[in-house]
C-alpha cells in the first residue's frame, strides 16, 4: 500500500487508519524495537517473531531448512509430471493430482491470515503499554484535545469529552468502553464498527494515568452547549458565591439535616410556612481550589444537585422504595460542600498535628500511619521520662509484652 505520494504506507500507519481503528495511537518504531518494552509478551502471542517482522514492515529470513524443504518438493513435482505424462500415455485417461507449487500457495496463504492476526494481537498489547508512556500518552492527549474519542451520551454532561479504557487487561474479555470524566461512569461507543476492538488494547492503567497526568484538563463542557438552562432553572449553572438569608423568618424556619450534603435537603416547618421564593439558601463555607493535586471543578462536574435524572410516570415522580425507581440515585450524587472531600485535613482536625507530623509505616498497631506528638507534648514527655530513669515497676507491662520504665 503506497500514499498519493508515491511511498509506501507503514503496517502501523495502515492498521490506524482502518475504519473503527481511530482510537488507537501510532507507536512509535523506537519503542517497538526495545525489547524491554516488549518484556512478557512472547508467551502471549502465537507466531511472536512473523507477527513482529510484520508490524515492523521486515522481510522475514528463510532458513536454510526452508530452502531445502523447498528443493525437495520441486523434485517431487517433476517426479509427479513425469509419472503423470507416463499413466497419460497407458491409460489415455487424465489422473487429477495437486501440484506441489499449489500446495505451498494454500500453505503460505494460511500462513499470511496467521500472521495477520498475531500481528494485530501483538500491536494491541504493545500499544496498551505504549500509551501509558511519556509520548504515547501525550500523542493520546492531543486527540482528547481534539475530540477524537467522541463526547459523552449522559444530557447533564453537557457533552463532556470521553477517553477510551479497557475494564480488563486480558485479551478477549472486553471490548473498548469510553470514559467520562464528568460523571464517572463508561459507556458503550455509540458506532458499532469500535465492537470488535479489544479493551485489554487499551487497558485499566490508562484512564486514571491520563488524567493525573494532565489535571489541567477542564473536563466539563464551557457554557451550556445543550441549553438545558432554558428547559429548568435546576440545570443553570451554580452561581460562584452566595449571599446569606435576608429573611430572619425564612432563616429560623429552614432546616439542615446533619448528614452529609449529599442528602441534605431543606426542611421547612409546617406552621407559617414561608414561601419558597423568599427562602434563600445558607452560603457556603470558603471552597478549596484544589483538593488532593486534581481542581475542585474537575470533581465529578456532571454530578450533583440539579443533575441527577428523576424518573416521573406521566409526570408523576416515580417513588425511591419502587422496584423501577432511582434506587441507584447515590451513584450520580456529589457534595455540594467540597470541604467534606477534603479527608486530610478533617482527619488533621480531629487528631491534631499537620501533614509533616505523619509518618507513614508500620509504626502503628496495625501497620498503618503513626502521629507524632507535637513538639511541645514531645519535650514535656522527655522530661518526665528522664526523671523516672532507674525507677522500673516490674508490674507495669504494656500490650506488647514490653517492660515500661
Amino acid at each position: 500500500m503506497s500514499t498519493s505520494s508515491g511511498t509506501p504506507e507503514s503496517w502501523i500507519s495502515s492498521f490506524c487508519g482502518l475504519l473503527g481503528h481511530e482510537y488507537f495511537a501510532e507507536v512509535s518504531e523506537d519503542f517497538i524495537e526495545d525489547d524491554f518494552n516488549l518484556t512478557g509478551l512472547q508467551n502471549q502471542v502465537p507466531m511472536y517473531k512473523e507477527a513482529l517482522e510484520m508490524i515492523l514492515d521486515v522481510e522475514p529470513e528463510e532458513d536454510e531448512e526452508e530452502e531445502e524443504e523447498e528443493e525437495e518438493e520441486d523434485e517431487e513435482d517433476e517426479e509427479d509430471e513425469d509419472n503423470d505424462v507416463e499413466m497419460r500415455e497407458e491409460n489415455g485417461n487424465s489422473v487429477p493430482y495437486r501440484r506441489g507449487a499449489e500446495r505451498r500457495h494454500m500453505k503460505v496463504g494460511n500462513d499470511i491470515t496467521e500472521i495477520e492476526s498475531s500481528a494485530e494481537l501483538l500491536y494491541g498489547l504493545i500499544h496498551q503499554r505504549y500509551i501509558t508512556s511519556r509520548p504515547g500518552i501525550q500523542q493520546m492527549a492531543d486527540k482528547y484535545e481534539l475530540q477524537h474519542f467522541g463526547s459523552c451520551p449522559r444530557v447533564f454532561c453537557n457533552q463532556a469529552r470521553v477517553l477510551p479504557v479497557g475494564c480488563n487487561d486480558i485479551p478477549g474479555q472486553e471490548t473498548v468502553k469510553l470514559f467520562c470524566p464528568s460523571c464517572l461512569d463508561v459507556y458503550t461507543p455509540p458506532n458499532s464498527r469500535f465492537q470488535s476492538v479489544d479493551g485489554a488494547f487499551f487497558g485499566t492503567t490508562f484512564g486514571c494515568l491520563f488524567f493525573m497526568t494532565f489535571p489541567e484538563f477542564d473536563v466539563s463542557a464551557k457554557g451550556d452547549p445543550l441549553n438545558l438552562a432554558a428547559t429548568h432553572p435546576a440545570y443553570a449553572p451554580p452561581s460562584p458565591t452566595l449571599q446569606a438569608p435576608t429573611n430572619s423568618a425564612a432563616a429560623e424556619t429552614t432546616k439542615h439535616s446533619r448528614s452529609s450534603s449529599l442528602t441534605s435537603t431543606p426542611v421547612t416547618a409546617t406552621l407559617n410556612p414561608t414561601p419558597l421564593s423568599s427562602i434563600t439558601p445558607e452560603p457556603l463555607p470558603v471552597q478549596p481550589s484544589h483538593l488532593n493535586g486534581t481542581a475542585t471543578s474537575n470533581l465529578a462536574p456532571g454530578l450533583g444537585p440539579g443533575r441527577i435524572h428523576e424518573p416521573r410516570i406521566y409526570g408523576f415522580r416515580v417513588s425511591d422504595r419502587s422496584k423501577t425507581g432511582p434506587r441507584m440515585k447515590w451513584l450520580r450524587m456529589r457534595p455540594a460542600d467540597m470541604n467534606e472531600l477534603d479527608e486530610s485535613r478533617k482527619w488533621h482536625e480531629l487528631y491534631g498535628g499537620t501533614e509533616d507530623d505523619v509518618q507513614i509505616g508500620g509504626g502503628g498497631e496495625n501497620g498503618g500511619a503513626q502521629v507524632e506528638v507535637p513538639s511541645g507534648r514531645r519535650k514535656k514527655a522527655a522530661r518526665s521520662r528522664k526523671r523516672g530513669v532507674g525507677v522500673a515497676d516490674p508490674g507495669a507491662v504494656n500490650g506488647g509484652g514490653v517492660e515500661t520504665i
